[in-house]
């Protein structure tokens, strides 16, 4: 027996779409087009299993993940979040996802302007603050690699520590299984987050 590789040749249809669910349920956001990689099949085949088994395209599971019910944003204005919402445990974790359209690329290269990675990492640890003022006061980030039009950024926060004052919030940001972008933002509290 060898170590690995080639024992994941085709799988029957039934072990496929048993999979394709399981994919689906893991990560609501995987694209047609990964799932078709990751089963080394069509995309063509992927919509299909997709509507034997009703499972919406992506921007319907999208839609139903923010439509879920979770706390209300305090510290600034829902519209004033970069990206979109899909949940929020105050001053514990949140998640957001942004679409890299060709307005928040540079046109000669197609690569994200990284204010937007940023923009959308610091509007989740301002939103994730369980207080009605939560300012920055300091970040500490880094790009791991460019993200290009088309891709679709999903930025987890979690608060790892919180003072009376000051909360840090680290926020990951992810396209597909990439680590494209990490922030470390210590957080200034008004109300020193009465509970």
């Amino acid at each position: 027996m060898n170590g690995g590789g080639v024992h994941f040749m085709r799988k029957s249809k039934k072990d496929r779409q048993e999979s394709l669910k399981q994919t689906i349920a893991d990560n609501p956001f995987i694209t047609d087009d990964e799932l078709a990689k990751k089963f080394t099949v069509s995309v063509q085949t992927i919509r299909l299993d997709r509507l034997e088994l009703s499972i919406p395209e992506l921007r319907e599971r999208i839609k139903h993940v923010a439509k879920r019910q979770f706390d209300e944003v305090k510290a600034l204005h829902q519209e004033e979040v970069i990206g979109d919402i899909l949940d929020l445990q105050l001053d514990t974790s949140a998640i957001s996802i942004l679409e890299i359209t060709s307005e928040l690329v540079f046109s000669r290269t197609g690569i994200a302007r990284g204010h937007h990675l940023f923009a959308q990492a610091n509007s989740l640890a301002v939103a994730v603050i369980n207080d009605d003022l939560a300012l920055t006061s300091k970040a500490e980030i880094q790009y791991i690699r460019p993200v290009k039009s088309g891709e679709r950024v999903v930025a987890k926060a979690k608060v790892t520590r919180k003072e009376r004052v000051r909360t840090i919030v680290e926020v990951n940001s992810y396209s597909g299984h990439d680590h494209v972008f990490k922030g470390v933002f210590t957080m200034y509290r008004a109300h020193g987050g009465k509970d």
